[in-house]
């Protein structure tokens, strides 16, 4: 009897340690429902007809308006460890400036993405660190909370301030 309660017990623990390292998709950004960039038709397909069959872009270029993104991603992440990209595409529709017809459609995945390196350090600044006592212990004896004489009682003035 004990066997059979002590591999009951066995099983379930390892279905739940099972489930509990799956790991949790979330996709994000353009969603594909009816219609996919990919299908957009060079020369023949206009700016209407692709906001008509895509929807509004993602993001627009910000020097040139007449290029079009629709971005979407793919993130795993499993237990407490970070996320995962495991999928990236990018669809860029170029259109012609006059005629509004589509020019060009570049499609780029997380392949075609470069690592930017990072400088994570800080731009240094004039003046020292204080220390949680000096920031503490810094404004006594440094002036009242009462108004002087010189203020007037004016409002906007500050102390010591002669003009």
């Amino acid at each position: 009897m004990f066997r059979r309660v002590a591999y009951a017990a066995l099983a379930v623990g390892l279905l739940t340690s099972a489930t509990a390292c799956a790991p949790i998709t979330t996709y994000s950004g353009f969603q594909a429902i009816e219609a996919n960039p990919k299908d957009v038709k060079v020369g023949t397909d206009t700016k209407s007809t692709v906001r008509a069959s895509l929807g509004s872009p993602s993001a627009t270029s910000t020097f040139d308006p007449n290029v079009w993104f629709y971005i979407d991603q793919v993130k795993e992440r499993v237990a407490f460890r970070r996320p995962v990209v495991t999928s990236r595409n990018v669809v860029a529709v170029t259109f012609d400036k006059d005629s509004e017809v589509v020019k060009t459609v570049d499609t780029m995945t997380l392949k075609d993405g470069k690592v930017i390196a990072f400088n994570g350090r800080e731009t240094p600044t004039r003046g020292r660190e204080l220390t949680i006592l000096e920031q503490l212990l810094g404004n006594v004896g440094r002036g009242g909370m009462l108004p002087n004489a010189d203020d007037e009682g004016v409002p906007g003035t500050r102390p010591g301030d002669r003009r």
